[in-house]
C-alpha cells in the first residue's frame, strides 16, 4: 500500500502538471471507484473546475479546487496515479481517466482498492487522523502520549492511522529497526529513551523513502511510471531471509494483528 512517502511523492511529482489545469473529461470504467457523490454528479461537478493546489493529509492525496471542491484520492493496496499528455491508450489496469485541458490523469489500479470521493468537507470523507509525523508539532512527547493509551503491540499502533498519520506496514517494520525495539512490545511499556530512538526513526526513515521517490515493492508507480527506489535501501521490511546488517542473524517475518511484520530477532529483543 502507498504510504507517507510514495503519496507525498506523486504529490510533489503531480502537482507541476495539474495546478492551473481544468478537468475536462471524466470517464470511469469502475463504477465502484467513486464513493461520493453519484457518478453523474461526480462528473458533471469536475468538469470544468481548476486545480488550484495539491496536499496530502495522511495517505490520502487531496485536490483542491476552484469551487471550494475537493478531488480525495486514496490508492488503497494497488493504486497509481499517471500522467500523460496522450489519452490513448490507457495503461494496463486503468480505472479512471480524468482528461484535462492539456494531458491527462489515469488512476490505475489493478486490485481496484482505490477510491475517489467529490465533496466540499474533508471531514466527511478521512476518519480521524494522528498527527502528521514530519511536522514540527510531532514531537517525542506527544508520541509518548498517544503511545501510552494503547496496550496492543507496537507495531500495530504504528499503523494505526489514528495514531500517527501516513506511517504504514514497510516504514514501521524499518523505524522499529532503527530504535532497536520489536514490533511485539506493548506500546504503553516503551521508555522515555525508546520512545525518542522511536520518533526519530519514524521522522528519518519517512524522510529517506520521500527523498528515494517511494517504494515500488509491487504496484507503486510515481506519476512519470517510474519506479521509486525507497525498498532497495530497506534493511528488514520485505527481506525475510536476508542477513541482518548490524549481526548478521537471518531477518525474521511475523503477523501481527494480520500484517506481515519483518525485524530481526537479535537487534529488536523481545
Amino acid at each position: 500500500m502507498p504510504e507517507l512517502p510514495e503519496v507525498e511523492t506523486i504529490k510533489n511529482e503531480l502537482a507541476p502538471h495539474v495546478i492551473g489545469r481544468r478537468f475536462t473529461g471524466v470517464t470511469i470504467l469502475w463504477n465502484k471507484l467513486v464513493k461520493q457523490p453519484s457518478l453523474e454528479e461526480f462528473r458533471s461537478r469536475l468538469i470544468g473546475q481548476k486545480i488550484k493546489s495539491l496536499s496530502r493529509h495522511g495517505k490520502y492525496l487531496i485536490f483542491h479546487l476552484n469551487d471550494d471542491d475537493l478531488l480525495i484520492a486514496h490508492l488503497k493496496m494497488s493504486g497509481s496515479l499517471l500522467v500523460s499528455k496522450d489519452p490513448s491508450p490507457p495503461p494496463q489496469y486503468t480505472n479512471a481517466i480524468l482528461q484535462l485541458d492539456k494531458g491527462v490523469i489515469f488512476f490505475r489500479d489493478p486490485r481496484k482498492f482505490g477510491a475517489l470521493w467529490l465533496t466540499r468537507d474533508e471531514k466527511t470523507v478521512l476518519p480521524k487522523l494522528g498527527p502528521e509525523p514530519l511536522e514540527s508539532d510531532f514531537t517525542p512527547e506527544v508520541l509518548a502520549e498517544r503511545l501510552k493509551k494503547h496496550k496492543a503491540p507496537i507495531k500495530a499502533v504504528l499503523i494505526d492511522q489514528s495514531v500517527i498519520a501516513g506511517v504504514g506496514n514497510m516504514y514501521a517494520d524499518e523505524a522499529l529497526f532503527a530504535a532497536k525495539i520489536h514490533p511485539l512490545r506493548q506500546s504503553d511499556s516503551l521508555s522515555k529513551k525508546e520512545i525518542e530512538r522511536l520518533h526519530h526513526a519514524i521522522q528519518g526513515v519517512l524522510r529517506a523513502g520521500i527523498e528515494s521517490k517511494g517504494a515500488s515493492i509491487v504496484n507503486y508507480y510515481r506519476p512519470s511510471g517510474e519506479l521509486g527506489t525507497a525498498h532497495e535501501g530497506f534493511i528488514v521490511a520485505h527481506q525475510r531471509g536476508a542477513n541482518c546488517p548490524r549481526c548478521g542473524t537471518p531477518i525474521q517475518r511475523i503477523a501481527v494483528r494480520n500484517r506481515g511484520t519483518y525485524f530481526c530477532p537479535k537487534c529488536q529483543r523481545q
